[in-house]
């Protein structure tokens, strides 16, 4: 099969599992961008069950063409402040690291809202359907939902990182107290901790609990700075941290914040 065949393929079979959307989905469009849509929305809205082994086979081939046919990035694209501190801003999907944070919610599960603009959605649509499985696996074991400021990790299947750390941070429904500050630290240091422990040699994270989780960009910025470069320092970790942003205004604070600490360590030396 080629490319597209494969694409059509996978929404053939994902619509067939489900009888229900095969009635009311319209598959004829010929057109690339389309069919895309239709196919990372079917694995969007699916359930995290079994599947046969060879859509896992076509799903990886066509996922690995598509991964392909993007620019990839590594930790020699993103700018330097410290030692251990960088900033790139991008598709977090297309880094080539040890480690990519995800900024998940309690079920663990990803985003089942078809082509949501937030990071769950797009690590997951990237990752592919055996993301969702194993992040199924984990919390059946666990039995419960996944607690604010906990991480746990995942293979990163046909993403460019080798892992997923998935954390789940505070949502702001009105004013940020400290235990919402106290909370994202956690999130940061429980990622790198998982890191520590599985020997991961870089890790690009998110900005954790801004967007959908409404946690204030400007705070949120200095929390990942000041609690990863405390831990860096505390432990002499080698581990080279990516601070990844997708906003232009992400950028800007980081960038403002992270001169500013660079600076600093300059004057102490």
């Amino acid at each position: 099969m080629n490319h597209s065949e494969k694409r059509k393929w996978l929404i053939n079979y994902l619509l067939e599992e489900n009888s229900h959307l095969s009635k009311i989905v319209d598959a004829s469009s010929d057109d690339p961008k389309e069919q895309n849509d239709l196919l990372r929305c079917l694995l969007n809205i699916r359930e995290a069950r079994p599947i046969h082994k060879d859509f896992i086979d076509i799903q990886n081939q066509f996922l690995l063409e598509e991964r392909a046919e993007n620019q990839i990035f590594s930790l020699n694209d993103a700018q330097q402040y410290t030692k251990n501190l960088y900033l790139w801003q991008g598709d977090i999907t297309r880094l080539e690291v040890d480690a990519i944070v995800n900024a998940a919610n309690a079920q663990l599960l990803g985003c089942f809202v078809p082509l949501h603009r937030c990071i769950d959605n797009a690590i997951h649509s990237a990752a592919g359907i055996q993301l969702r499985l194993a992040c199924k696996e984990i919390m059946d074991a666990q039995g419960h939902l996944e607690e604010t400021g906990y991480a746990k990790i995942t293979d990163g299947y046909n993403l460019s990182a080798k892992k997923v750390i998935h954390t789940v941070g505070p949502i702001i429904k009105d004013t940020v107290t400290k235990e919402h500050v106290s909370l994202l630290a956690d999130c940061y240091r429980r990622v790198l901790l998982l890191c520590e422990e599985y020997q991961l040699k870089s890790v690009a994270f998110c900005c954790i609990s801004t967007g959908e989780f409404r946690f204030p960009n400007e705070l949120a910025a200095e929390i990942a700075i000041k609690t990863t470069q405390e831990y860096v320092t505390r432990v002499h970790s080698p581990i080279k941290i990516i601070f990844n942003v997708f906003k232009d205004i992400d950028k800007e604070l980081y960038h403002e914040k992270l001169q500013q600490l660079s600076g600093s360590l300059s004057k102490d030396n």
